[in-house]
């Protein structure tokens, strides 16, 4: 991952640790409604892909002791990873893209609420991505992945030759004059892995793309209801279809490209869909960038102006987060796969403790902050998830209490502790595991291996029961709070 040359080490904190009655006064465990669906307290797990589905997709055992073991600590709300649309091969990650995914997703729900006692409310994201291949071998990109076009021949001379004389012949070319022949997109595929981009209008179900996802996106947000999923958030962030289409390198010039009113414009036909098929009872909103964090792409100018558009739409939540972007992504070794967190853009979205000056705390507060005060300028209230860095009480009820958001949301801190929301409810906030950002979590996740922390997974490894990793080193979920009381008295409203 891209790292800041100042390389400042920076130390998470416990600041204000309040006591039971302080903590139960708080903003931070207030309730709060996202349009239908009430929160009995403001702390959020965003999403993470643990990589614990299998090749079809599927909910196992694993998906649901990982999200059970969150709901054990008595977060306000969870959301569930990021889950396909589509019936496509997608590697272990989750799909909701067919009707044979709702029976498990229905025992994920159901585990969740028995685990967090009613009070966690359980949301699903929902995540369309384009084609990404693995950067290839020199001699396979030249003899199968290259089109052969006359302007590439003439360019190399090669005009009469024939497909394979001409294939052999710039092979033998080398890096520098690949570079000089080749068109930059062929050279990127080379280096990089090809990729397809929304302003590949060219390709056919690239150019369908706006009169596609409506209705799938739509078909998942039923299936998430059926399966008792309290809301979905539409995945309109990173490196992936909603969020592209949302950029300003976004050039399409069908009306879904080019100027903030035509790059809006899918995903405020893909919630309308969503919200046709759901109702108005049942909880939407999204997840976007604040800011892209990557050259020629959009600004906290943009992202104020899209959340505008899309509280006036009626979305239910608007949850931020930053960069995440292929663009800007470090090149892989050959047979591997461009990761979007590996650029400058990536460490914005997942800084670590090694920073600049700004640190890797609360990076994305200002630019949230932005963008909700927007939204109550144009006199709207609806609320929004902020998120980044956010590892202590202090610094969840500042948030709050300077109206830069109105949910505070916590991944890496989740991951670190699940049941740091419940030990602070309880007065117990001395007890927290503190999150410290070496970003061992998001290097297991690059190399697509079972997400853990560091701080756990080595723990109890003879525990009865205990689930182990495919390698069988570490474990899949944190050790339970073992502390006498530690459940007593929940959250509520």
């Amino acid at each position: 991952m891209w790292k800041p040359p100042e390389r400042i080490k920076f130390f998470p904190s416990h600041g204000l640790i309040p006591d039971r009655a302080q903590a139960q006064a708080a903003r931070l465990f207030s309730p709060i409604q996202l349009g239908p669906l009430e929160l009995r307290h403001r702390t959020w797990v965003p999403a993470m892909v643990p990589w614990r589905s299998n090749e079809d997709g599927e909910v196992t055992e694993e998906v649901i002791e990982w999200y059970a073991r969150f709901a054990q600590g008595q977060p306000g709300a969870i959301v569930i990873e990021a889950t396909g649309i589509r019936d496509v091969p997608s590697g272990p990650l989750l799909r909701i893209g067919d009707d044979r995914y709702i029976e498990g997703l229905r025992r994920l729900t159901r585990a969740v609420q028995q685990a967090s006692g009613g009070h966690t409310r359980l949301l699903i994201q929902l995540i369309d991505f384009l084609r990404i291949r693995r950067r290839p071998e020199p001699e396979v990109f030249f003899q199968r992945h290259l089109h052969l076009t006359d302007a590439l021949l003439e360019r190399a001379g090669l005009t009469g030759r024939t497909p394979d004389e001409a294939r052999q012949a710039l092979l033998e070319l080398g890096p520098k004059g690949w570079q000089t022949v080749l068109d930059p997109r062929d050279w990127q595929s080379l280096q990089y892995g090809a990729r397809e981009h929304v302003n590949d209008v060219h390709l056919p179900h690239i150019a369908q793309l706006p009169q596609e996802l409506p209705g799938l996106f739509a078909q998942a947000a039923q299936r998430a209801q059926a399966a008792g999923f309290d809301g979905v958030e539409l995945h309109y962030a990173h490196a992936y279809t909603m969020a592209s289409f949302l950029s300003a390198t976004n050039q399409r010039a069908d009306g879904y490209g080019g100027s903030r009113e035509q790059r809006v414009r899918l995903p405020l036909e893909v919630y309308a869909a969503v919200r046709n098929a759901v109702g108005s009872g049942y909880a939407v909103g999204c997840r976007f960038l604040a800011e892209e964090c990557i050259e020629g792409g959009s600004t906290l100018a943009d992202s104020s102006w899209y959340g505008l558009q899309f509280a006036r739409a009626g979305m239910d939540f608007l949850s931020t987060s930053r960069g995440g972007k292929f663009d800007d992504a470090k090149q892989p070794g050959i047979g591997q796969a461009a990761y979007p967190y590996t650029g400058r853009s990536g460490y914005e979205c997942m800084p670590q403790y090694l920073s600049d000056a700004q640190g890797p705390f609360g990076r994305n507060r200002k630019a949230t902050a932005a963008i909700r005060h927007a939204i109550g300028q144009a006199g709207l209230s609806t609320p929004v998830v902020g998120t980044g860095g956010v590892h202590n009480f202090e610094m969840a009820e500042a948030m709050l209490a300077a109206g830069e958001c109105d949910v505070v949301g916590t991944a890496r801190q989740s991951l670190a502790d699940p049941d740091w929301a419940l030990k602070t409810w309880l007065g117990r906030g001395q007890e927290v595991r503190l999150c410290e950002y070496t970003n061992y979590c998001e290097g297991l996740d690059q190399k697509h291996k079972q997400v853990t922390c560091q701080l756990w997974d080595r723990e109890a490894l003879d525990e009865p029961g205990v689930r182990m990793s495919h390698d069988g080193k570490r474990r899949l979920v944190a050790p339970l709070w073992q502390t006498a009381g530690a459940k007593s008295g929940a959250p509520s409203a």
